[in-house]
């Protein structure tokens, strides 16, 4: 059995960046990044890669009052997902913070999900990671 991250090379992957505009609401879009070349991308370039797309490719508008500043690994292709279905809250060493930083260098392969967020309102939602879907009302309605 051949493993989809293993199909393309190094030098064209595709990416998913979970774009989130919101932690509270759940609302995040994903952005599917083709030819990605991750022995020379780096991490400063995959942020202004996508921020272009949002800003330019249409069915973004709603994402483009966003200030998106940080990524952070979601999960590798075949790599077990958060239970959180937002982002995952767990392992901060997984945000990517230096721009220098080669893709390839940080573990990335093909079908590598990353999260870009703004980071005041991740540091937000980590010290009270309710969603509006958590709230008292909510478990009124779904419990008559």
């Amino acid at each position: 059995m051949v493993l989809t991250n293993t199909t393309l090379p190094r030098t064209s992957a595709t990416l998913t960046v979970r774009v989130i505009k919101s932690f509270e609401f759940r609302t995040e879009r994903s952005l599917v990044l083709h030819g990605i070349n991750l022995e020379t991308t780096t991490v400063g370039q995959l942020k202004g890669i996508s921020r272009q797309a949002v800003l330019t490719q249409p069915g973004w508008k709603p994402y483009r009052n966003i200030v998106l500043d940080t990524l952070k690994l979601y999960t590798k292709a075949h790599g077990a997902k958060t239970t959180n279905l937002i982002i995952n809250l767990d392992n901060d060493d997984w945000i990517l913070d230096d721009d220098e930083k080669i893709l390839e260098g940080l573990g990335f392969e093909n079908e590598t999900e990353v999260s870009f967020f703004n980071r005041e309102l991740y540091e937000k939602f980590k010290l009270d990671p309710k969603t509006s879907w958590d709230s008292p009302s909510r478990q009124q309605l779904t419990s008559t």
